[in-house]
């Protein structure tokens, strides 16, 4: 073989060097039985191109500036995912109190934590086996939690809300996935569809294609300010029935990347629609918090659906909500609390079965979501602190929105909706043809070429288009809302600045 070969030409004598010769011949020699070509295809299917190529080479240049390496700019500013804390958000001391006394219950007995903290807490442990977080909890979360998110919908809603349908998970996204897993079959040599939006958040067609289900992808309106077209949904699915079962429609409010958020008109359209195609909603309300706009406000699809009374106050429905956005921002304690609305009684029974294979949710995901549904109240003592850090956050976040939509207006050849919500912004560029050549002839997309051309001349680390989701031909980019003021201006005039350079170069 080549590797001995090679190796008898140094004659070691080593014994140490003896063995690496003898391990890296049986690693050449061994053939493995799980390949490529053998493993899961879904699994091979899957790629979640937020954290792609991109991502990488923004670490790989964050290292080289460490090792002092020059380049024109001193900092990678990384805008390419939502974690609050990570781009220095401050937690919410409330929250953080009443996590440190479920941690360390000792606690409790300092003077220096406030009396409502210390009950948030107190509830939390007396719920645990044992008295400790570290413990398991039933496989759908802690009852009196569940009870307490329930409380927290109904006041939310205005309607009634049975905690019996209210379940626990580990970030909004386990939620989802379980969900979706429930829709896995074939009829008639059909795969089920999912009806999702495009531009969508990647986790959709990232779980699709590892549950093998049929994605089902439909345009949102750019020029109604990313609105859902009824017209342009029904043509999507009368295709799709060609080659599949559409049993599951997907919408993101407010949404992810696009940072629109729905009038009731037009989510009382989508209600009608799913109504009439007979479709599953699976409504992610993530960042239900998160309304910037004058003009726009946040209704839930179940306040929406029950109100239009008959006949769509009995369709199914599952909404999700989580820790990690709004102006609590707690991505990495992965907290996610679920509504089921209407669910076939045998197929509920199923679903909390299957949910027990995984023992249960993180139990301090679970601890997180109390301090978030039941804040404090006025007149209690953490109540003026919690409402200062809560509305300097969210308005701080409506600042930087407006702030991010009116530069990127000003830049040539880039048109930006307003960010009625959310934490995104998703900008449509035109290019000149000649980087739409340059771009092909490098193999990648036109925007794909723009975002790695800002990475390696500004470190600014922005998302292509094509990772959500595109109208062919179009091009875009989505950037957070959620870098700090600061620094948000100092990016935007090094962006701009990029910006000019490079329409200039390629005009």
């Amino acid at each position: 073989m080549v590797v001995i070969s090679y190796l008898k030409l140094f004659q070691p004598r080593s014994r140490g060097f003896q063995l690496q010769a003898r391990l890296c011949t049986m690693a050449t020699e061994h053939q493995h039985f799980l390949t490529s070509d053998n493993m899961n295809p879904n699994i091979r299917k899957m790629d979640y191109p937020v954290h792609g190529p991109l991502v990488v080479r923004a670490g790989q240049l964050e290292k080289e500036l460490k090792n002092g390496v020059k380049k024109p700019f001193k900092e990678i500013l990384k805008l390419d995912i939502g974690d609050c804390h990570a781009m220095g958000q401050l937690p919410i001391t409330f929250v953080r109190q009443v996590m440190a006394m479920v941690f360390y219950p000792p606690l409790l007995d300092d003077p220096r934590f406030p009396d409502d903290t210390k009950e948030r807490a107190q509830t939390i442990l007396n719920a645990c086996k044992g008295g400790s977080i570290g413990s398991y909890t039933d496989a759908t979360g802690l009852e009196i939690i569940r009870k307490h998110a329930a409380e927290f919908i109904e006041k939310r809603d205005g309607i009634p809300c049975n905690w019996e349908n209210v379940t626990l998970y580990g970030g909004a996204t386990d939620g989802i996935k379980k969900i979706l897993k429930l829709f896995v079959n074939e009829t008639n040599g059909k795969r089920a569809g999912v009806m999702i939006p495009i531009p969508q958040y990647p986790v959709y067609s990232t779980t699709l294609d590892e549950f093998g289900l049929h994605q089902i992808r439909y345009y949102l309106d750019e020029d109604q300010n990313w609105g859902v077209n009824i017209e342009e949904m029904q043509r999507t699915i009368d295709e799709a029935k060609k080659v599949c079962n559409p049993k599951v429609l997907v919408i993101i409010n407010p949404g992810n990347p696009t940072g629109q958020v729905f009038t009731r008109k037009n989510i009382e359209e989508i209600i009608q629609f799913a109504y009439k195609e007979n479709l599953y909603i699976l409504a992610d309300e993530v960042y239900q918090d998160n309304i910037y706009s004058e003009t726009s406000k946040f209704y839930s699809f179940k306040k929406v659906l029950t109100e239009m009374g008959e006949p769509y106050v009995n369709m199914e429905l599952a909404s999700f909500m989580s820790c990690s956005k709004g102006y609590v921002g707690e991505c990495g304690f992965r907290a996610g609390i679920t509504e089921i609305l209407n669910m076939c009684p045998k197929v509920q029974a199923m679903f909390y079965k299957a949910n027990t294979a995984m023992l249960c949710p993180p139990s301090t995901g679970q601890a997180c979501i109390e301090p978030f549904i039941r804040p404090p109240e006025k007149g209690e003592p953490s109540y003026d602190l919690f409402i200062k850090e809560k509305e300097d956050i969210l308005n701080s976040l409506k600042v930087r929105a407006k702030l991010i939509v009116e530069t990127f207006n000003s830049f040539e050849g880039i048109t930006c909706n307003e960010v009625q919500g959310a934490m995104y912004a998703f900008p449509r560029i035109r290019l000149p043809p000649k980087v739409i050549e340059t771009a092909k002839n490098r193999n990648q997309s036109p925007d794909e070429f723009y975002a790695s051309e800002v990475l390696e001349n500004t470190g600014i680390c922005i998302v292509p288009g094509e990772a959500y989701g595109q109208v062919p031909g179009t091009y875009h980019f989505r950037t957070t809302t959620l870098l700090p003021l600061d620094k948000m201006k100092i990016m935007l005039e090094r962006l701009e600045a990029f910006h000019r350079e490079f329409m200039d170069r390629y005009r």
